[in-house]
């Protein structure tokens, strides 16, 4: 399964790769990217004021491959990050840990509106217990345990670079999780001993990217889904944010949140707050812009 999301990423990424490196041959093609390592370090020995040694790291790569010619927009992203921290003798923990990966297809209508096709899909892909280290530790999630794969066909709002906005009356969510034991629990809202699960519904996505102050980069998603067949008044929320912040060109900051409300997943209590996830991560490290 991992060969085949590598060999699909592969395959959407590979021709603005190629056209890179032919830039005066055609320049229809514009490939942008980063990547990010940051650490951070604590050693103790003999502290008055108590603490643990550890050590964290975090990796992130972000990927664009933009295409435009005559009537045809096509955009691609793919994003990967993973990230660990190891406090004392415990475990390592995941902080991080995403595979996202989009390609939305468009033709002009008019001026500033495209019908467009969307295929979006996002996993990870490391195993997540909820106690590492503990015996009674229970796993939560693993690689495509869940994973999500949306395709949407609509109208995207594409005054220029920085800013879209699709609509799409016409969507399908499908919630994969293919762990034997995730599934046997009927975790994510799939079925007990089911893999798959089938949602039809509206989806809308707003994406957003500008430097907004000098060296400070915004780049934000938010992804909205009603299933129409089943409780369409919950509408699952997945709002991505990050913000870059460079100090030279290879030395920068970033912080990264995540907020995801689905109310198919809860944890503890049936309430809306227990379906709320959130992440926050913040790093100082090395950088790369190509």
């Amino acid at each position: 399964m991992k060969a085949s999301f590598l060999i699909l990423a592969t395959f959407l990424l590979a021709p603005a790769l190629h056209a890179q490196s032919e830039e005066k041959a055609d320049t229809a093609w514009t490939f942008t990217g980063s990547t990010a390592l940051n650490f951070s370090q604590l050693s103790l020995t003999n502290w008055s004021a108590g603490g643990e040694n550890n050590l964290a790291a975090n990796a992130l790569v972000n990927l664009a491959a933009r295409y435009q010619k005559e009537k045809i927009l096509w955009e691609n992203t793919l994003i990967m990050g993973l990230g660990g921290i190891k406090q004392g003798d415990d475990p390592v923990r995941k902080s991080d840990d995403q595979i996202d990966l989009a390609s939305k297809l468009g033709i002009k209508a008019s001026e500033n509106w495209n019908y467009t096709g969307l295929l979006g899909f996002n996993t990870q892909f490391a195993e997540g217990v909820d106690a590492p280290g503990e015996a009674n530790a229970l796993k939560i999630s693993n690689f495509m345990a869940p994973a999500y794969l949306n395709l949407s066909l609509g109208m995207d709002y594409v005054p220029g670079k920085a800013f879209s906005l699709l609509l799409s009356p016409l969507s399908g969510k499908f919630t994969f999780v293919l762990d034997d034991e995730l599934s046997a629990d009927g975790a994510f809202g799939v079925g007990p001993d089911q893999r798959v699960r089938a949602e039809f519904g509206g989806y809308v996505k707003i994406a957003f990217k500008q430097e907004i102050l000098k060296n400070v980069v915004l780049d934000t998603k938010l992804d909205l889904f009603s299933n129409y067949l089943e409780n369409p008044q919950y509408v699952d929320v997945n709002w991505d944010l990050l913000l870059t912040f460079k100090v030279n060109d290879y030395l920068s900051a970033s912080l990264l949140t995540q907020l995801i409300y689905d109310y198919d997943i809860k944890f503890g209590a049936d309430s809306d707050e227990d379906r709320i996830q959130f992440k926050e991560l913040f790093g100082l490290g090395l950088t790369y812009n190509f």
